[in-house]
């Protein structure tokens, strides 16, 4: 057996995976609040990529804007990806080896890398290595994205 399937396994028989795969209201609660900070980063980023768009909010100056939305951001992010390592932790092993999810998280990775490297100078004013419309419109499609392949692998499972 690899280190990694190892490790996999040993975080699968953990009690806190444990825990949550024998508790309902644990799965639950850890679902909604995942929900909670998906939708936090999700619309915050699409308050955002509006403003950088050029098509809502177009009386105020970006800085202001996503300054805002920024904060939801980040708290959303954080809320998501905590609930999401807690609630695949149970079946990470068979997570790891599925499509749908490897997809997921390789959309995930590269949203997270594009949004702090190159959306967040955008949505702070500041100069960006392709235009605010650019950054804007990409990451909200690469956040949606996340959301869509979530959609999926809770389908297909």
């Amino acid at each position: 057996m690899s280190s990694l399937a190892s490790f996999l396994s040993q975080v699968e028989a953990s009690a806190v995976a444990r825990a949550i795969r024998d508790s309902v209201l644990l799965t639950g609660t850890l679902s909604g609040l995942h929900l909670i900070g998906l939708t936090l980063l999700v619309g915050s980023v699409l308050v955002s990529s509006t403003r950088l768009v050029g098509s809502q909010f177009n009386d105020q100056p970006i800085a202001e804007v996503t300054g805002a939305a920024r904060r939801g951001s980040v708290v959303g992010l954080a809320l998501s990806v905590s609930t999401g390592l807690l609630l695949v932790a149970p079946r990470i092993a068979t997570a790891s080896t599925d499509r749908v999810f490897i997809i997921k998280m390789l959309i995930l990775f590269t949203a997270a890398v594009f949004h702090f490297a190159i959306y967040q100078p955008a949505a702070r004013g500041l100069r960006s290595v392709v235009s605010p419309a650019i950054a804007g419109g990409v990451t909200f499609l690469l956040w949606f994205g996340v959301v869509l392949a979530g959609c999926a692998f809770i389908l297909l499972e």
